[in-house]
């Protein structure tokens, strides 16, 4: 075989491997060919996009600078630029690179999509979904595309046609073909079927079987158990938030911690008290997915937590090389991984009742009380703004949902507008979350018969004015088929009553758990009917409200929603028995972890 066959057989074998997904396969066969034909652009292009996905940023710009060279006007380097830009939060670089991307390929999807994603991440959601709509037209059939363009939709209150769009997302989904994003989908539907399948057909694609890094070590007499989080939000984040008070609450004589992450450093407190936390804190953001799976083997990690999941800038394929004998999910992502290099998925007897093991890939761990970790040293401004600097009519009855605008969905918001007819002088207090969503929403009250100005939008504040500002309110309301989680621990931290809808899947069922946890199962409800009744009594009976809000108050330091010290040794035990069984040999496996004295 001639040279330049040799280059043509690595070439060709790499775009096989790169279709099915073996990034470091097709990085060797890449090289193999570059090696006898150094300046070939479509070699150097895909070893450019083989880089990108190992996490290999650094190596992926510059071989995408060296094709760009070469090339200029080459479309995969320029996605790589964009993409390995957005991986390290410099949207607005990313946006750049992708319209240099369009302007090179105006009917390849693919770019379109990409700077759809980025003007997402900027809030400029209607620019995105004219992308979308686009990417929509050029490609029908891709539902990861789709999923997107839902989710968009959602995040945007923009609801013209979404039915249809997600009628097809599932359709594909129960159909067995399609690539959507697990996290997506929880938006979209209520049926853990659905979820499973999703996660399942995603991850088989997305992270195919890799050999394990794990091949097993001795053990020493009285050496700390040693558990590593790993997470793409260690900073101002929800889950910076509820895992500093466990990592801090830590027994140190049995447990050797490590915390890697993977997302960006914002110097924030939160990011700092988390590092301090740690016995072990490691800055892995330019690591490729390799490299940190190695240092979790090198490091003889007993327990592996992957804080992420299918969740923006999580790192799964690091957990499909399995670098830990025991590797668990926890808390970033509400429902299955589908992935088989998982072994645990950490949850609680509301979140995942008994018989519903079966939609889970995992083995299911049911901590006490809720699998819901809570930082209870967590500040609240002391000052309160008044209702009219907050834009709330002063004597008006106060709903609120600060929940994420793409949990709001139009079946949810109907029975928010039902909620107001019934109650008069009440208004509907939201977070605004981007600029799409006041005016599409004001459309909407309208359309239901609703004086848009009974919807108020709050603006962002620092987390700890925006839990004092929930004392204006007088009730929360939760949304489905995805729950408050992290608003609502915040509004009953704040002293605020919550009513949910309890749903079918993990994500339909956080607030129930949470609810249950301190002591507040009366204000869970199992259908939409009961939930619009419930929000109507509490708000025309102002001394049934009155005892709830006073019972959330004496409750919130006597039950254990927020007894970090309790959760933190429920995870502890979780993680005892997870590696007691391994070290006998047994395969994962369901159980309960008992309830702390």
């Amino acid at each position: 075989m001639s040279d330049v066959e040799q280059a043509k057989a690595h070439f060709f074998a790499a775009l096989d491997l790169l279709d099915a997904r073996d990034y470091a396969g097709a990085e060797q066969r890449l090289r193999g060919a570059l090696a006898i034909v150094p300046d070939r652009v479509s070699a150097l292009s895909n070893l450019a996009v083989a880089l990108f996905h190992q996490g290999k940023l650094d190596e992926a710009v510059a071989t995408a600078n060296r094709v760009l060279a070469l090339a200029p006007d080459d479309f995969e380097a320029r996605i790589v630029l964009g993409s390995s830009f957005g991986r390290r939060g410099q949207f607005a670089e990313a946006l750049a690179e992708y319209e240099k991307a369009v302007a090179i390929a105006s009917t390849d999807p693919r770019g379109r999509l990409a700077r759809g994603l980025a003007l997402v991440e900027l809030k400029r959601l209607d620019a995105a979904l004219a992308d979308f709509r686009e990417v929509a037209r050029l490609k029908p059939d891709d539902i990861e595309a789709l999923a997107e363009f839902a989710r968009t939709q959602l995040a945007a209150c923009d609801w013209n046609g979404i039915d249809a769009i997600i009628d097809r997302i599932l359709t594909a989904i129960r159909g067995g073909s399609a690539e959507a994003s697990p996290f997506y989908v929880l938006a979209l539907t209520d049926n853990p079927a659905d979820q499973l399948a999703c996660a399942t057909q995603y991850g088989a694609r997305s992270f195919p079987p890799m050999p394990p890094l794990y091949r097993g070590r001795e053990q020493r007499p009285g050496e700390r158990l040693r558990v590593a989080y790993v997470s793409n939000d260690f900073r101002l984040h929800p889950v910076g938030h509820l895992v500093v008070g466990f990592l801090e609450q830590h027994d140190h004589s049995d447990f050797e911690i490590f915390g890697v992450s993977v997302g960006p450093d914002d110097q924030s407190d939160v990011r700092k008290r988390i590092a301090t936390a740690c016995d072990h804190f490691l800055d892995a953001r330019t690591f490729s997915d390799q490299a940190i799976a190695e240092y979790l083997r090198d490091q003889h990690i007993d327990v592996a937590v992957d804080l992420g999941g299918h969740t923006s800038g999580a790192r799964p394929r690091t957990f499909a090389m399995r670098p830990a004998p025991v590797q668990a999910a926890y808390l970033g992502f509400p429902g299955t991984s589908g992935a088989p290099f998982i072994d645990y998925l950490l949850a609680d007897p509301v979140v995942i009742p008994r018989g519903a093991e079966r939609w889970y890939s995992e083995a299911v761990v049911r901590l006490p009380d809720s699998y819901y970790p809570n930082d209870d040293k967590r500040p609240i401004a002391e000052t309160t703004p008044s209702r009219a600097e907050a834009g709330l009519p002063e004597g008006a009855f106060v709903f609120c949902c600060f929940n994420n605008s793409y949990k709001i969905t139009p079946q949810m918001f109907g029975v928010w507008m039902e909620i107001l007819h019934a109650v008069p002088d009440s208004v509907l207090w939201l977070l605004a979350g981007n600029a799409s969503v006041p005016g599409n929403l004001a459309r909407e009250a309208a359309a239901r018969g609703i004086d848009p100005t009974r919807l108020v939008f709050a603006p962002p504040l620092p987390v700890d004015q925006h839990l004092a500002r929930h004392r204006l309110a007088d009730l929360s309301l939760d949304t489905l088929p995805y729950n408050a989680h992290t608003t609502g621990v915040d509004a009953l931290w704040a002293g605020l009553p919550i009513i949910t809808c309890e749903g079918e899947s993990f994500a339909g069922r956080v607030a129930s758990s949470v609810l249950h946890a301190i002591g507040l199962p009366e204000l869970v409800t199992t259908s939409l009917d009961e939930f619009r009744a419930l929000a109507i009594a509490l708000a025309t009976d102002p001394n049934r409200l009155a005892g709830i809000r006073a019972k959330v108050a004496a409750n919130r330091d006597t039950t254990p929603l927020f007894d970090t010290a309790r959760t933190t040794r429920h995870l502890e035990s979780a993680y005892r028995e997870m590696v007691a069984r391994h070290r006998r040999g047994e395969a994962p496996a369901p159980f309960d972890v008992a309830p702390v004295p």
